[in-house]
């Protein structure tokens, strides 16, 4: 039986990721779509009629599934496979997860890899964050927990940008906080340095110039995030036209499927193209030095591609793979790799994992084009790319020494 696609819908707090699940669940396009969300009343459903309902699953009346997560999430997911196996709930063939608004989702891309539960029936599909445009710049500064929502993510929503054309910021108000669908912006007590910096254009009227501030905003924050996470893409939301559902339920990239994209799936083009405007980008970064203000947490994540021209010996990449769980562990965000294995030139292997733990070698039945060479997209924090680049030169001269050793002694032995 074929895994279920799952989607893990990511953002922070006051990002709008409820608010587009909460109309995504009406369309028709979310029918046999399961919904796991953390607290069942974050997502409002009054205005839905509930063709069945339990203590934990409400069967809406498109078809669509929402249970809340009771136990833990391997508990829910489990039984919500064995359920639908059952007959006792409709039939869903995807799966959507919101996460809290505070949640890292690395550790739930590890989980879906890692747990026998989770990698024997589901797959990950897509990552995607929410990001609202208001917020951004000082989110992204304040809370590591944002910049590695969208570092991981495969799809990026940036939202709100209506409102950098609205009202002005509003007057300071103590003691209030942003939270999980606020559809007002950042508070003046709340702006940091970069953030007046970044909104210091807009006028208090009305009019072209405004639009032409907040496209300027707009720019500057695609621009940090093209740099934290060149592959994913980044689309704006119209909050009142967009509709969620049909990308909520892209099957992603699956090993196993006759069709698999993989080269869409890796993007490592992304990677290539932006490590060619690195050394302009450079000169751009020193020349201005309002650029300087952003990247406490940016700096600290690295994401790039590491492509080898040259066949990998299975053992020299048995070496890399071990070596990245034990030294990189927590700090290894997300790797995923298309690898000529040189034991097994014809058939490409899919790496993939997050944090410590990385999932089996996948061999697909052939190569996508005629490129053969191996790409390994790495998103780690507090690793730079030199320092993994030089560690797997390490592994490439031990694995070389293993080889040429055991060479000898087996020609020992035939003599």
């Amino acid at each position: 039986m074929p895994h279920t696609p799952v989607t893990i819908l990511t953002g922070f707090l006051g990002s709008g990721k409820t608010t587009l699940l909460n109309r995504a669940m009406r369309s028709p396009a979310m029918a046999k779509t399961a919904v796991v969300i953390n607290e069942f009343g974050e997502v409002p459903l009054d205005h839905m009629l509930a063709a069945q309902s339990d203590d934990t699953i409400t069967v809406l009346e498109n078809g669509c599934l929402c249970c809340t997560v009771f136990g833990d999430l391997v508990t829910t997911l489990n039984n919500l496979y064995h359920r639908r196996e059952d007959g006792a709930i409709p039939r869903f063939d995807h799966v959507v997860i919101e996460t809290s608004g505070l949640a890292d989702p690395a550790p739930l891309i590890q989980a879906f890899l890692s747990d026998p539960t989770l990698a024997g029936l589901y797959r990950i599909a897509a990552v995607i964050a929410t990001l609202d445009a208001v917020n951004a710049p000082h989110t992204l500064d304040e809370h590591i927990e944002s910049v590695r929502q969208v570092a991981l993510a495969d799809r990026i929503f940036i939202t709100k940008l209506d409102l950098l054309e609205a009202s002005p910021i509003p007057p300071p108000a103590r003691g209030r906080t942003v939270a999980e669908g606020d559809q007002v912006g950042v508070t003046a007590g709340e702006l940091t340095p970069t953030r007046r910096a970044a909104l210091a254009d807009l006028p208090l009227s009305g009019g072209g110039e405004k639009k032409e501030s907040a496209k300027a905003v707009e720019t500057a924050l695609v621009a940090r995030l093209r740099r934290l996470n060149p592959a994913a893409k980044i689309s704006r939301i119209d909050a009142q036209s967009f509709d969620l559902g049909t990308v909520l339920r892209s099957d992603g990239f699956d090993p196993a499927g006759k069709t698999a994209d993989v080269r869409a799936w890796l993007n490592a083009s992304a990677y290539e193209q932006r490590d060619e405007h690195a050394q302009g980008h450079h000169r751009e970064h020193h020349q201005d030095g309002a650029h300087d203000h952003h990247h406490l947490h940016d700096r600290d994540i690295a994401s790039f591609c590491f492509i080898r021209d040259e066949p990998i010996p299975r053992e020299a990449l048995r070496l890399l793979l071990d070596a990245l769980q034990q030294n990189l562990g927590p700090n290894l965000l997300r790797v995923k790799g298309l690898i000529n294995v040189a034991e097994d030139p014809q058939r490409p292997a899919v790496i993939q994992g997050a944090q410590h733990l990385l999932h089996n070698l996948t061999f697909l039945e052939r190569w996508p084009d005629a490129d053969r060479r191996s790409k390994i997209v790495f998103i780690t924090q507090g690793f730079d790319r030199g320092e993994v680049e030089d560690m797997i030169a390490l592994l490439d001269r031990v694995a070389t020494r293993t080889a040429a050793a055991r060479a000898r002694a087996q020609a020992q032995a035939n003599q």
